[in-house]
């Protein structure tokens, strides 16, 4: 059975700028072969079941050259996988994305393209520049800068200077001299405005703004990192005017978010909409504990609880669908009163339409136990779902009071390994200004995937005292919330950032 390919553009890098289209083809990939291009964020919706295939290409530096990764793509589908080429940008504007399809076409292997957007647009829209304003110009040019050493360019530049029209080099950084020469000899006018945008709609964006003349000088100056784009055309003066996402809170800062799987994205896009760039770590991953009897029998005698106390949201969607594989109606709960230790597990038990009858104050293991102690007598019944390791103090603390306790593992946690992540990098290097933690098991986890690291350099936003103690344990730099919530992290690395750390 011939499997099928999809030419999938990934945007920019801004995960929010990767299409719909593009991430339901991708929810369901067998194999993904991936550009260098391609942002973190939208690697992090790679399926875990997916096979990686890096096939990277920078100047000079080809992890695989074309026609191999064009037979790479031919192979895979023959072998009856669903696989998805994810591309920078767009697939077809200089991506090559037409010479996969000729082998493709050839082979008979069956196949659609989802279109990306493009840094061509999005990067100067990033920047404040509007590349086309009827003020200024009326038509807009993209052009490839990139050339063979030792070869001439290809490109007609009497032509380019009169159209008037803005002017956009991808993949020009090493030619920006020469591009601004020979457009100058062309005839443009040496005061025309230029600007050469680096790493566009990342914490690293950086904008050099001068003329056609000088631009080249300022580069060297001033320094500029790849990827990076080269814009040529009167629009450009118009970017402080109009820039836009420098001015949002965290904005040029990259932030490691550590959570459980399934929770992930949802504090990453909190942090996106303050300007942040998140790279998204799942550090652990919560699988259910089956077969899994004891809470089978505890479920059919549900009764004779009086309380059931949930200690994570991730419990709760695991009980939740568990009563659901074990064909049991949510009416079995019947009486029983339930306990959340935070709005996050409250929240999660919304989504069931179950409502907590009891949440403490403050956000741990212990002030549940003593909250549950408070609200019950001697001889009650509670029936506690959790982590396969959980809190034994929460325990003590209910059966001091003798009350009796079904403590009954429901889940354990996993550490993740990510193929297209190098934590130890990022972190060795500085380029990560601050890791968030939500509980003590997942710095744990971090610890094991990045052994060995210098942790005095990360700072840590942590959920609680219990995950603070234990990033202070590996050496962390460690800053806790005021409550246990994602819109409380937030607002605490917001107040670091104001009075500067």
């Amino acid at each position: 059975m011939t499997g099928k390919v999809w030419l999938v553009g990934a945007g920019p890098s801004d995960p929010g700028l990767f299409t719909l289209k593009g991430q339901k083809v991708l929810k369901k990939a067998e194999v993904v072969v991936y550009d260098a291009l391609v942002g973190n964020g939208v690697l992090a919706m790679i399926p875990s079941s997916a096979e990686l295939i890096y096939v990277g290409k920078r100047a000079s530096n080809h992890t695989m050259v074309q026609e191999e990764i064009n037979r790479v793509l031919v192979e895979q589908a023959k072998l009856g996988k669903q696989v998805v080429r994810l591309k920078g940008g767009d697939p077809f504007l200089f991506g090559r994305g037409g010479e996969e399809l000729e082998l493709l076409v050839k082979e008979k292997i069956p196949y659609e393209v989802v279109p990306g957007v493009t840094s061509a647009l999005s990067v100067p829209a990033y920047n404040g520049i509007p590349v086309t304003h009827r003020d200024y110009c009326s038509s807009l040019h993209i052009i490839t800068g990139h050339k063979k050493k030792d070869e001439e360019y290809d490109i007609d530049f009497e032509a380019l200077v009169r159209t008037e029209g803005t002017l956009i080099f991808l993949m020009g950084v090493s030619a920006l001299e020469e591009i601004c020469n020979r457009l100058i000899l062309a005839g443009m006018d040496k005061m025309m405005p230029a600007a050469i945008l680096q790493k566009g709609t990342t914490s690293k964006q950086k904008r050099i703004v001068a003329t056609v003349e000088t631009l080249p000088d300022e580069v060297k100056r001033q320094g500029v990192e790849t990827p990076a784009i080269i814009v040529v055309g009167k629009v450009c003066k118009l970017s402080k005017q109009f820039e836009w996402y420098e001015k949002l809170p965290l904005a040029g800062k990259k932030i490691l978010v550590t959570r459980p799987k399934e929770l992930v994205s949802k504090m990453a896009e909190k942090l996106r909409e303050q300007g942040a760039e998140v790279l998204e770590l799942p550090a652990v991953d919560t699988v259910p504990i089956v077969p899994n009897e004891k809470l089978k029998d505890a479920l059919l005698a549900m009764e004779t609880y009086q309380w059931l106390a949930f200690t994570s949201p991730s419990g709760v969607k695991i009980f939740f669908d568990l009563l659901k594989q074990y064909s049991m109606d949510i009416r079995k709960l019947g009486t029983v009163k339930i306990a959340a230790i935070g709005e996050g597990t409250k929240k999660a038990l919304k989504q069931y339409g179950v409502f907590a009858d009891l949440m403490p104050e403050q956000y741990d293991g212990e002030a549940l136990g003593e909250a549950l102690v408070r609200e019950c007598k001697i001889g009650d019944r509670i029936l506690l779902p959790r982590a396969k390791i959980g809190n034994k103090k929460l325990i003590e603390i209910i059966e001091q009071a003798q009350i009796h306790v079904d403590d009954i593992p429901t889940y354990e946690t996993i550490s993740c390994e990510h193929a297209w992540i190098d934590e130890k990098e990022e972190i060795e290097h500085g380029g990560i200004d601050y890791a968030v933690f939500t509980s003590a098991s997942i710095v744990k986890a971090f610890g094991k995937v990045t052994k060995g690291i210098d942790y005095s350099k990360v700072k840590a936003v942590c959920i609680g005292s219990k995950t603070k103690a234990e990033a202070d344990l590996l050496g962390m730099q460690t800053f806790m919330s005021k409550e246990a919530t994602m819109d409380s992290i937030v607002e605490r690395i917001l107040d670091l950032e104001l009075n500067e750390i």
